[in-house]
């Protein structure tokens, strides 16, 4: 619940600290002295539009703290602080702080802690929910009908469910979308890759191979000249009948050998000749061999030609290098194989959307018969409530209408409408249409009190709601308020005696001026200065022992 606030440089506020306690709180003062000022403090710390037209004429800044106090370890609230990891030392303390300066910024803190705007205003239905002055407006309007019944009836998880089958079925309904606006140009891709990936595979051009190609052609192109010249080189070194090198060697190291006992220096040159004859002799080996292997063969000449011919011209229209074809036919045939896989999966994606749509329907259904039974139940507390408002012969019923083929939506297919008639005879009609602003008024206070009940946040705040309710009926309003504040804890602005009497606590809002700045001041009142102010509402600024009488009357049956 909320314990304190504390408001600086705020419209016409200069510095304003309150203590609000549980149970039921009201706030009176005349018109327009700012009753609705800590409405508005609290509406910033909960992240709504920081403007810097309230910034105090004469200030550079406002700034406005709310300190909660969350009882249970479960609140949404608790659960909420720790998964955010803004806790403070004391698990049950929330404090909300909100600046904004006259450039224009705005900064926010949560037990210290800087926040954004965004996260403020995550955390705000989970501590307050505030009904203002124009509430009977909104519930004209089918969306926030449906955001009360669905409020009263608490069957979040229903929701849930039903949001996320519309999920998913919108994600592959998109999907869907997507793969027909597609398929045209994915077929015109898939013939092209097939076409070419079948020339590829008939190439069949392994990796490296290529290379190793221009290597045969080169061989086999220039076939004979490689014969004559090992010839000539086997000649050269070993074979030719006249000073071949072989016998030269021979010659060499037979004559230096015959001297080798008249200088053993040339030992050293003997052994080297001896090394290279052997070398000269292998080579001699080794060029008969490549000689042998020579082959001067047309037919396979033509093959390479032709093979490395067509290996350049695929290259050519891939536009990339022969050696690069094997790994540009590998990428080619995994795209294809992955577009052929995407089509097999558009041919499934009807049955997926047709399935996810039925599944959608099943839980939007489930959710209906869920709201059925709370309308109903819902109906007749507010019929109820219509009769001690003063309209004896009041009926309201809220039609639940499941259109099962319906567009889907996230909040399912169901159409509400709140209906009432507050005289005999009269038919029901939509609440939209009801005639009397006063009617009006009471009924919604009475769908506000009654939804607000079943509402698991700790603080409700009502400004005005009773604007057009007077009497006894007005009375009838402050009980409901009350018995509303045994559960939750209820600040109320309001103008009725009647209403202010049955509160627990009451702040009376002041607006003082001494000609040149004006301020409004907010102050607890006790028991004396209750009865003033109860007198001064029920006669206005002439107080008389009688209308005292009255206000203390009021206040011991309160």
């Amino acid at each position: 619940m909320l314990l304190h606030m504390q408001i600086r440089n705020l419209a016409v506020v200069r510095q304003l600290d309150v203590d609000f306690i549980s149970g039921m709180t009201a706030i009176t003062g005349e018109t327009g002295a700012g009753k609705s000022i800590a409405l508005d403090a609290l509406g910033l710390c909960l992240g709504n539009r920081a403007d810097v037209d309230l910034i105090r004429a004469d200030a550079e800044k406002a700034e406005v703290t709310a300190t909660f106090h969350l009882n249970e370890a479960t609140s949404p609230g608790r659960q909420w602080l720790a998964e955010q990891e803004l806790q403070d030392d004391e698990p049950s303390a929330c404090v909300l702080r909100r600046l904004i300066t006259r450039e224009g910024r705005s900064k926010a803190w949560i037990n210290g802690y800087p926040v954004t705007v965004s996260q403020l205003k995550q955390l705000a239905p989970l501590l307050v929910n505030i009904h203002g002055q124009h509430e009977h407006q909104l519930l004209t309007r089918p969306e926030h009908q449906l955001s009360l019944l669905d409020a009263y009836a608490r069957h979040q998880g229903l929701l849930d469910d039903v949001q996320n089958a519309y999920q998913t079925w919108y994600s592959l309904r998109k999907q869907q979308k997507q793969l027909l606006q597609q398929q045209s140009d994915v077929e015109s891709r898939m013939q092209l890759l097939r076409y070419q990936v079948t020339e590829l595979n008939e190439f069949a051009l392994a990796e490296g191979e290529y290379v190793e190609l221009e290597q045969q052609h080169k061989r086999l192109t220039n076939s004979a000249a490689l014969l004559e010249d090992s010839g000539f080189a086997l000649n050269a070194i070993y074979e030719g009948e006249h000073n071949n090198a072989f016998s030269l060697l021979q010659n060499a190291v037979s004559r230096l050998e015959q001297q080798l006992d008249t200088d053993p220096a040339l030992t050293e040159a003997v052994r080297m000749l001896k090394d290279a004859s052997v070398q000269v002799e292998e080579a001699a080996r080794e060029l008969r061999h490549y000689q042998d292997n020579i082959e001067l063969d047309d037919e396979q000449l033509i093959t390479a030609e032709r093979r490395v011919s067509q290996a350049v011209h695929l290259a050519r229209k891939h536009q990339l290098e022969p050696s690069q074809l094997p790994q540009h036919h590998q990428q080619l045939l995994t795209e294809l194989n992955q577009l052929e896989s995407n089509q097999a999966e558009s041919v499934d994606i009807d049955a997926r959307v047709e399935s996810a749509a039925a599944k959608y329907r099943q839980v939007a259904t489930k959710l209906s018969e869920s709201r059925k039974k709370a309308a109903h139940e819902l109906s007749e507390r507010i019929a109820k409530s219509m009769q001690q408002l003063n309209m004896p012969h009041g009926r309201f019923v809220i039609d639940v209408d499941h259109q099962a083929q319906a567009p889907a939506t996230r909040l399912g297919t169901d159409e509400v409408c709140f209906t009432v008639t507050a005289n005999p005879g009269q038919p029901l009609q939509s609440l939209a249409k009801i005639a009397s602003g006063g009617e009006l008024s009471r009924i919604s206070l009475a769908i506000q009190v009654i939804a607000s009940s079943q509402l698991t946040t700790p603080t409700l705040m009502f400004d005005e709601v009773d604007v057009g309710v007077s009497g006894a009926t007005a009375a009838t309003v402050g009980k409901l308020l009350r018995q509303l504040g045994e559960s939750n804890q209820v600040i109320c602005v309001t103008h009725l005696p009647q209403v202010a009497a049955k509160a627990h606590q009451q702040l009376r809002v002041d607006k003082v001026t001494d000609g040149a700045s004006t301020e409004t001041h907010m102050v607890s009142l006790d028991q004396n200065a209750r009865v003033i102010e109860l007198a001064r509402l029920l006669g206005g600024d002439e107080i008389t022992e009688t209308t005292k009488a009255n206000a203390a009357e009021l206040l011991a049956v309160g």
